[in-house]
């Protein structure tokens, strides 16, 4: 018996790599065609929609267990919905990507018929960019209210502080006024009542006589 050595050791290894990439049949990774797509849902409707390798082989194609999922899934299930996708499931996928972020299966799970493929492209192609939109057009209005809500602000505090100086204006004015009029009223006479004589006696008028008595003439030259 010939000695282990780490040559025939290699020399094995090399044999093994050698037979296992001559046994590894290749797949196909094209389109699939109207052909394949019939085969695989007439094994899927025997054999139900389970161990994928075990599919492919009983129908009798060169696809791995992977495409034969991928392509059932998103592309011939009998409930599956294509397209026209309505305001409701919108909202709905604005409302779960918000929660879950891009976990589409999750998403698709909770839209009865949609696939995740779908719904990704779907999000990405349309509801994102529209999303930037609106969050842009948000920001701007949010500004638009705050530069408003300053501009009433400063037009209120302008109004209050005109109304002070016109209140302590009148305030003044009114003070001087009472002043002015406590004096007047300290000096008002009655004119009439201070020149009527009817309620003198004759012995009170006798100054007067008296006083007019006296050389009138010098008076009046």
């Amino acid at each position: 018996m010939a000695p282990v050595t780490k040559d025939s050791i290699n020399r094995r290894k090399v044999k093994g790599g050698e037979a296992m990439k001559n046994t590894k049949r290749e797949v196909n990774k094209g389109a699939w065609t109207a052909e394949e797509d019939q085969k695989l849902a007439e094994v899927i409707e025997i054999h139900g929609a389970k161990r994928w390798k075990t599919i492919a082989s009983k129908a009798g194609l060169n696809r791995c267990g992977k495409s034969c999922r991928l392509r059932w899934l998103n592309y011939l299930r009998p409930n599956i919905k294509r397209g026209n996708i309505s305001e409701q499931e919108e909202d709905l996928i604005v409302r779960l990507h918000k929660l879950l972020g891009n976990r589409w299966s999750l998403i698709a799970g909770r839209l009865p018929g949609r696939t995740d493929n779908e719904i990704k492209n779907y999000w990405n192609s349309h509801l994102s960019k529209r999303m930037n939109q609106k969050e842009k057009q948000n920001g701007a209005n949010l500004t638009r209210q705050m530069i408003s809500i300053d501009h009433q602000k400063d037009r209120v505090q302008i109004k209050e502080d005109s109304s002070s100086e016109e209140g302590a204006t009148s305030t003044s004015t009114t003070s001087a006024a009472s002043k002015g009029g406590d004096q007047n009223s300290n000096i008002n006479i009655d004119v009439d009542d201070f020149f009527d004589f009817s309620n003198e006696g004759p012995l009170n008028l006798e100054w007067v006589s008296k006083f007019l008595g006296q050389d009138d003439g010098r008076w009046f030259n």
